[in-house]
């Protein structure tokens, strides 16, 4: 099966003020369509911004990185941005939730970018949130949201639009035991039945007892791997 989202000679540098940090050294990655597949490595690693340029919010220094089959590196910003609200979803370590927006309008706000009416992309947000077990939270805005209550918001935005794939910056890192197991059977019960493709960055057990591959990432470098794709 031919990859979803691959990555050929990936390096990325760092510059501010006049001192170059490389982050990725030579990255090759691919993963196929329905993979539920884990970027593992220590803080520093590089995983963020593997995820970052997979999703084309960054450009590498070098390298090319392809999505759907479309190559995502030498594309405007504009280009990568029409691209990601149709393929990506993205779940940020931030959050990056939209402070006057309910969590209800939070998990809609793909979906109307798309241009989906309130008919359908209200139902579609609540039923994010209700897998979740963040209904009884939808009217409520981020700040009077915890950070756990903000994880779970930001992941309904990205599922609620089930795009071709999801990459998630350590979805499960601020969230307690019960919730994060929910919240890994949600996304691989979507990965079963809708065929979503998932790519996490994680360093959570959890997590990692649950993905199908796993990609070793140390200073910049893919040093090992487990299982199949």
């Amino acid at each position: 099966m031919k990859a979803i989202v691959e990555a050929r000679n990936l390096h990325k540098v760092y510059r501010a003020d006049g001192v170059e940090t490389p982050a990725l050294r030579g990255v090759d990655f691919s993963a196929r369509a329905g993979e539920f597949t884990a970027i593992a490595g220590p803080s520093g690693s590089g995983k963020s911004t593997l995820l970052h340029l997979l999703g084309g919010l960054d450009r590498p220094s070098e390298g090319e990185v392809w999505l759907g089959g479309e190559r995502l590196d030498d594309k405007s910003a504009v280009e990568r941005a029409r691209l990601r609200l149709w393929k990506v979803g993205f779940v940020f370590q931030a959050y990056n939730l939209i402070p006057v927006l309910t969590a209800l309008e939070n998990a809609a706000f793909v979906l109307e970018l798309r241009g989906l009416p309130a008919s359908e992309r209200v139902p579609r947000a609540r039923a994010a949130l209700v897998e979740l077990e963040m209904q009884d939270y939808a009217d409520r805005r981020p700040n009077q949201l915890s950070g756990g209550q903000q994880q779970r918001v930001a992941v309904a935005r990205a599922l609620a639009a089930e795009p071709a794939v999801v990459f998630a910056d350590e979805p499960t890192a601020n969230l307690d035991s019960k919730t994060g197991l929910a919240l890994i059977e949600y996304m691989k019960r979507l990965n079963r039945e809708k065929g979503l493709t998932f790519v996490f960055s994680t360093h959570d057990p959890r997590l990692l007892d649950h993905v199908r591959r796993v990609v070793h990432l140390e200073d910049g470098r893919i040093v090992a791997e487990e299982g199949m794709g």
